[in-house]
């Protein structure tokens, strides 16, 4: 073979491995994959990077745009070619190209040069399509229904503990619109809203794999279309489209006998639609919603976001919505006024989990209890046979009373699902347009297959629990060698699941409200596992929608009740208001987010003087306090911690947090009279709760105290002896936590920062007094509402879940170092305490994947890390007397100094294996 042969053979080797120096992947634009019905005009754009090589940072982008696949196959984007950009970023980049166009797809790719003069491959083509950007765009749809609500019946805030005016249910209607393809389809696009909410079908095939759409929101305010690509569901010729509309938060039926929490009435379903069908010969047509759409009442009888929902199968219209079908008995659509319309723009609601039932028992009144394992948010899937009119009642329940039928008393009841068989061999139903929080079903009416049957009751050929949640990607995974620790992820993991909707909730079935105290409290432990910042957006967008004139946000958004008892208790909390002011800057903080800063600025400052006018010499008393503590009485309002410690430390963050956003938006007078207000805050705390001999705040709680030092609250010399304070109490109560929803997250992180996860190991590690272990030991399977798991209130609760962060951030040691930004600045300190031998711990930051992978023996600690393209990160050891540190693939480091007694190491992105010998 000739030198030349032996040349040309390695060189054409060496091109696939050059060019792996650096990978563009996972291409984002509004945190989504290839979304469809964008409305912003200026989307975000974000990539990841990928390189066997260490210390990798980007150092420039070419971003290119077209209109056209073929022009960005020859690398021409003529909508935007932002030429070489000198530029580290990643993430967050704006869209500055030409004018985008309502319903056009765009396609885009990168390339990237890193920081050893390697020029990446162009991506793989990533696309987004535009939505519709203002009313002009609907092309004249209308908004249309079955029946207009009389006016006398709408209430769209209601005061709770109102009587009833009247009691009635209303018709839930169905749809269906034919129409005519004539040449051959390029694309087709469907745009549509069903208020409250809607299953879409074309040519009698479910559009989209969506539940519950769209996402509920403030509907005086606004509602959410969404879009879907139906190209391959529409056909030349005949075709059809067909809508069923429930009630879901738009109008709560009042219906005797089924449980409602409120009594909101924005009016009866309504609907409106545009479908874009666009041909390969450059021209267009649309299908609109208006009059000409015909509608009936469809099989579903009752439908109600609280009490259920009835199906009689024998109200089928067999190809209602097929084309050809004969409607001649089917009104008109009546035309209905309808709210502004925006793009949903978090993830759908999607069927995700498949139960079965771990055992079937017989009841009383021949009735059958199937338990599925775990408690979860869902709905059920019916499978039965037989005779026309069998009626089949299902109730869903938590939990099972001494005789081992169910109770809904922990969770809101009578609901339950009904079905009317129409006796035509198996049939299979699911519920549209109601879900629930339940582990239990009771069957009423009907017998499990393989069991006797003497009254030739209905068969049960299967019955399945289906969870349902936020489509949200999953970004991060725990495992250690504690089991406790496991199945404590595990149970907070199903609440955090179950209560992520298109609202975060605050359980699955009793309230299903978006109580804000969560969002700041449980944002961080929700981010380390899912991709919800969209969904935090969302929030932020109910906030503003909720907000009242004087500027108070309430405690629950959308705010579909205002609840008045006990006073505005319920309604005017500052740790629940603050989301509006915290979550922006977490936003920021976790995926390098500005837009929200900007946009809800208003918003903010609005709260924020709201709340300098509530304040009586700086201090807030108002509100809950620390909800659900652990003291003598059953748990609700704060009963260690007095009124005023909890909103007054609030406040003072609140405005520390808004000093450093209005120093980022160059805000400079806004940044002083924050700071300048901030000082005069935290004089007045101190003044008034702290107890300078007993170094104790308040009633030294551990609440008052950990809240006081992690909010900053504290002078710096007494830091530590109030920290010692908090210590003490908790082994003085054997290890035993006392605060409640608000101040718990703080006890952590105070614990945590003080390098006393130790503590926290031991609060956290035994099932014999209140907190995750004693629910566990319960038999618990998702987090329940309060610490000792009690049978009277809910058992499928989002909001005491802060232990996750530390899972992640202590037994994994992922956090963010000071002043990093969506984790571009790493630190690296796992937490090897109590029993704890190893922990395999990974996040996909939106830089990539950050991972640590650590064992303990008798004779070294081994740490296996990954830290992604772009990114830096500070390792800190385990403090071990005589001990030598090696990287077993000689990769480099260098050191960082000591620590509180660890040993610190800097490096740049790539995989290591630390092993820490022992000598």
């Amino acid at each position: 073979m000739s030198r030349f042969l032996i040349f040309s053979w390695l060189y054409l080797l060496s091109i696939p491995l050059f060019a792996q120096d650096i990978k563009v992947i996972d291409l984002t634009c509004a945190y989504r994959n290839n979304p469809i019905g964008i409305d912003m005009v200026n989307p975000n754009l974000s990539w990841k990077l990928l390189s066997p090589k260490h210390n990798v940072m980007q150092t420039a982008y070419q971003i290119l745009v077209s209109g056209s696949i073929a022009n960005l196959k020859k690398n021409i984007g003529e909508i935007w070619d932002t030429k070489r950009v000198n530029s580290g970023q990643s993430i967050q980049i704006f869209y500055k190209g030409a004018k985008l166009l309502p319903t056009k797809t765009y396609y885009w790719k990168l390339r990237v040069w890193d920081n050893y003069g390697n020029g990446s491959e162009w991506s793989n083509t990533a696309t987004w399509q535009m939505g519709l950007l203002n009313p002009a765009d609907w092309k004249e749809a209308k908004w249309i229904a079955y029946e207009k609500i009389p006016d006398s019946i709408v209430n769209v805030l209601p005061t709770d503990g109102k009587k009833d005016k009247y009691n009635a249910s209303n018709a839930l209607p169905m749809f269906r619109k034919n129409f005519v393809v004539t040449k051959t389809i390029k694309k087709a696009t469907a745009f549509i809203s069903g208020l409250g909410q809607y299953e879409m079908s074309l040519n009698g095939e479910k559009v989209g794999d969506d539940f519950l759409a769209p996402g509920w929101t403030k509907y005086d305010k606004e509602a959410l279309y969404v879009t879907y690509d139906v190209t391959k569901q529409l056909k030349r010729g005949e075709n059809a489209i067909g809508v069923m509309l429930g009630n879901g938060f738009y109008y709560i039926p009042p219906v005797k006998d089924r449980y409602r929490k409120l009594k909101v009435a924005f009016g009866y379903p309504k609907m409106i639609c545009r479908v874009l069908v666009e041909y390969t010969d450059g021209t267009s047509t649309n299908v609109i919603s208006d009059q000409s759409w015909k509608t009936a009442p469809s099989p579903v009888t009752f439908s109600g976001i609280y009490g259920g929902e009835d199906y009689n199968a024998n109200l089928e219209q067999k190809g209602w919505n097929l084309s050809g079908f004969n409607d001649q008995n089917w009104k008109s659509a009546v035309l209905v006024n309808g709210p502004k319309l925006n793009a949903q723009k978090e993830e759908p609601i999607k069927i995700f989990d498949h139960f079965t039932a771990k055992n079937i028992t017989a009841v009383g009144n021949h009735e059958w209890v199937y338990d599925m394992g775990q408690n979860a948010s869902a709905i059920i899937e019916l499978k039965v046979r037989g005779k026309k009119g069998d009626t089949i009642r299902i109730t869903p329940a938590e939990l099972l009373k001494a005789d081992g039928t169910v109770t809904q008393k922990n969770m809101g009841g009578p609901s339950y699902f009904t079905y009317i068989l129409k006796g035509d061999g198996l049939e299979t139903w699911r519920p549209k347009f109601f879900y629930t929080g339940f582990r239990y079903l009771q069957v009423k009416g009907a017998v499990p297959t393989g069991k006797e049957n003497n009254s030739t009751k209905a068969v049960i050929e299967d019955l399945k629990a289906l969870h349902i949640r936020n489509a949200a990607e999953k970004v991060g995974e725990f495992s250690s060698s504690n089991s406790l620790f496991n199945k404590t992820f595990s149970l907070i993991d199903w609440s955090v699941k179950s209560n992520m909707m298109s609202v975060f909730t605050d359980c699955p079935h009793r309230e299903k409200l978006g109580w804000l105290e969560q969002l700041h409290l449980m944002g961080n432990s929700v981010g380390y596992n899912y991709n919800a910042a969209p969904l935090f957006k969302k929030a932020l967008e109910d906030m503003r929608n909720s907000q009242l004139s004087n500027g108070l946000i309430p405690e629950i958004a959308p705010e579909y009740v205002k609840f008045e008892w006990g006073g505005d208790m319920f309604r005017d909390s500052p740790e629940w208001g603050s989301s509006g002011i915290l979550l922006p800057w977490y936003l920021y903080q976790w995926y390098g987010e500005q837009q929200a800063m900007v946009d809800y600025y208003p918003m903010i400052q609005r709260y924020i003087n709201y709340l300098g006018t509530k304040a009586n010499n700086h201090i807030l008393s108002q509100g809950l306090g620390d909800w659900y503590d652990l003291g003598p009485k059953p748990p609700g309002v704060s009963q260690l911690t007095p009124m005023g410690v909890t909103g007054t430390a609030i406040y003072y963050y609140d405005l520390k947090v808004m000093e450093k956003m209005a120093t980022l938006l160059v805000k400079r007078a806004d940044a002083m009279a924050y700071s300048e207000l901030a000082v005069e805050v935290r004089k007045a705390f101190n003044n008034k709760f702290f107890d300078a001999k007993t170094k104790q705040y308040a009633t030294g709680s551990q609440a008052a105290n950990a809240m006081a030092v992690y909010m900053g609250l504290v002078e710096e010399q007494d830091k530590k002896a109030v920290i010692d304070n908090l210590v003490k109490d908790i082994r003085d109560r054997k290890n035993s936590l006392t605060a409640g929803d608000i101040g718990y997250r703080y006890v952590l992180h105070v614990l945590e920062d003080a390098g006393k996860s130790d503590v926290i190991f031991d609060m956290n590690s035994s099932a014999d007094v209140p907190g995750y272990g004693m629910q566990i030991a319960k038999g618990a399977t998702a987090l329940t509402e309060s610490w000792a798991a009690l049978p009277t209130v809910s058992n499928n609760h989002f909001m005491l879940g802060h232990l996750m962060e530390w899972l992640y951030s202590g037994i994994g040691g992922i956090r963010q170092a000071e002043n990093s930004v969506a984790f571009n600045q790493i630190k690296i300190e796992p937490e090897v305490v109590g029993d704890l031998t190893a922990a395999q711990v990974s996040f996909n930051s939106p830089y990539g994947k950050i991972s640590t992978k650590w064992e303990k023996t008798d004779k070294n600690f081994i740490l296996e890390i990954n830290v992604p393209v772009n990114t830096k990160a500070v390792v800190y050891f385990p403090a071990y007397p005589k001990s030598e540190l090696l990287e077993e693939n000689n990769a480099s480091f260098s050191n960082a100094g000591i620590e509180n007694g660890k040993t610190r190491i800097a490096i740049g992105s790539g995989y290591y294996k630390f092993n820490l010998k022992f000598k």
